[in-house]
């Protein structure tokens, strides 16, 4: 395992983690994922790959470790909305909504993030699972204040939460939603989201 699969007390260490991630990320984006190595990595950065290597044990890592991140800013989205101040209903739509937006526009506006986050799901990194468990844990959440203010059904909300997540799976999932973007016989976004709502009550 490589230090950076570790807690990084260190702040310096920390700094030159970010600053390998942050490059990183901005090369994938520009060329691509399959197009990028840890030698073009180093290059932008001024150091050798063997710095590189002290940090991150593969490219492979470095990719997990970007998509990471990607995966944190999708859930502190989700974890705000299933925080705000309204209906349970109202915060199962927005989520979606914003999930779909963010599906829309991080992560196929720009085809090398697209290729990169393809990558990521096609490997089926324990990272993707960690996030999607997460996420039906914050649904499952809001489902279950919803069930006790009355807006749904007594049932199980961690159950709930798993087949919401999967019917609107095809809202958020970046593969799913290319592959429908030019699709005239698929059902609208905001049809699916009040379908999948109404299953609640």
């Amino acid at each position: 395992m490589s230090e950076a699969a570790n807690i990084v007390a260190d702040p310096a260490r920390q700094e030159n983690v970010t600053r390998i991630l942050d490059c990183a990320e901005r090369l994938f984006r520009h060329y691509g994922y399959s197009k990028t190595n840890v030698a073009d990595i180093a290059r932008e950065l001024g150091m050798s790959p063997a710095n590189i290597y002290r940090f991150f044990a593969s490219k492979v890592e470095i990719h997990q470790a970007v998509c990471g991140r990607m995966l944190g800013a999708s859930y502190q989205q989700a974890y705000e909305i299933s925080r705000l101040p309204i209906s349970a209903e109202e915060r199962l739509r927005r989520y979606v909504q914003a999930q779909h937006k963010m599906t829309l526009e991080t992560m196929l506006d720009e085809q090398k993030v697209h290729e990169m986050v393809i990558v990521a799901l096609e490997r089926d990194w324990g990272v993707i699972d960690k996030h999607v468990d997460r996420i039906h844990d914050l649904l499952a959440d809001v489902i279950r204040e919803g069930i006790k203010a009355g807006e749904f059904r007594k049932q199980d909300p961690v159950i709930a939460s798993r087949c919401f997540g999967a019917t609107t799976l095809i809202l958020c999932h970046p593969q799913m939603v290319a592959q429908c973007l030019a699709k005239t016989n698929r059902a609208m976004p905001e049809d699916l989201i009040e379908f999948a709502i109404r299953a609640l009550k």
